[in-house]
């Protein structure tokens, strides 16, 4: 009986002071403005005589940890007690607002007050990286797309990234994409083909430009590194190479050395020699030729009169 005569109390209680409560006052004012800044006038908000601010005990109360608003009990006006930084206080929540109640006696009356702050661009857009590095084989076709790592910003709405860009190349183009919910992201898009041989490394600034007035950016570089292909072959010093030995000349001796080059780089551009399949065997039996160095030694008996070459 005692429990159901609570419940029945409490339910009253309740009843009671949610028809006290009136209808909500509401303010905006930027970010980061002074203290003191003039937020609006609660006295004439609520139909108040100034002097009733003081004698129905006139009372701001909030949950925060910092008293982010004030009242003038001599001239009802509501003004801003503590620096109020959007980002610390509400994150990249859309709409950021503090919320507190008014409470005065005689009668009792309660009014729920909410002041919304405004975002301002007091933030750039940032990098996680000053440089990013990308690996691109000389061979992908043009349209070939590289996703980008976006830049941050704490700022919301206009405010955030609005777009990207790189600066003027031959070779490299950007494509901004909008995702689900507005923000941003970049794509770099291979304009034309690379060639290692002519240029094994691009370096770009990636520039993210935010939407506010006036605007802020943040940039990072990105170095792409042209990854070889064996696309060239081995050039030799001379078409054609001359020489002389003597008759008799010792075993082993030194005849020519043979000497290529390949633009390609690694592996790619490493070189071996060995003879054609159209040198004769006679050819093969008098010389051998070294794969690694491309000396031409003497492997038989060279005799003048038996042997032409």
């Amino acid at each position: 009986m005692a429990t159901i005569l609570m419940s029945r109390v409490s339910t009253i209680f309740l009843l009671c002071i949610s028809d006290l409560v009136s209808e909500q006052l509401r303010y905006s004012i930027p970010e980061e403005v002074e203290r003191g800044t003039y937020v609006g006038n609660v006295a004439e908000d609520l139909g108040l005589k100034v002097w009733e601010i003081a004698s129905r005990n006139f009372i701001l109360i909030s949950d925060y940890s910092k008293k982010y608003m004030e009242v003038n009990v001599e001239n009802g006006f509501l003004f801003v007690n503590e620096g109020i930084d959007r980002e610390q206080l509400c994150s990249k929540i859309a709409v950021c607002s503090l919320s507190f109640q008014i409470t005065l006696d005689n009668p009792l009356e309660v009014y729920p007050v909410e002041v919304e702050i405004l975002d301002v661009n007091d933030n750039s857009p940032v990098f996680s990286r000053k440089e990013f590095d990308l690996q691109i084989n000389e061979l992908i076709a043009p349209g070939a797309r590289f996703p980008l790592e976006s830049a941050r910003d704490l700022d919301v709405g206009t405010n955030t990234i609005n777009t990207y860009q790189i600066n003027p190349n031959e070779h490299f183009i950007i494509k901004v994409q909008t995702r689900r919910g507005g923000s941003k992201h970049a794509e770099l898009v291979l304009k034309r083909y690379l060639d290692r041989e002519q240029q094994s490394m691009f370096t770009l600034v990636l520039t993210a430009i935010d939407g506010g007035i006036p605007q802020r950016s943040g940039t990072a570089r990105i170095i792409i590194n042209v990854i070889d292909t064996n696309d060239n072959a081995p050039v030799f010093d001379h078409e054609t190479y001359r020489t002389s030995a003597l008759e008799n000349i010792a075993s082993s001796s030194l005849v020519l050395r043979v000497h290529a080059t390949d633009i390609d780089e690694g592996t790619n551009a490493e070189v071996a020699y060995y003879f054609t399949n159209d040198v004769s065997q006679n050819i093969r039996d008098l010389f051998k030729l070294d794969p690694v160095s491309g000396a031409i030694r003497v492997r038989g008996v060279l005799d003048f009169e038996e042997t032409n070459v």
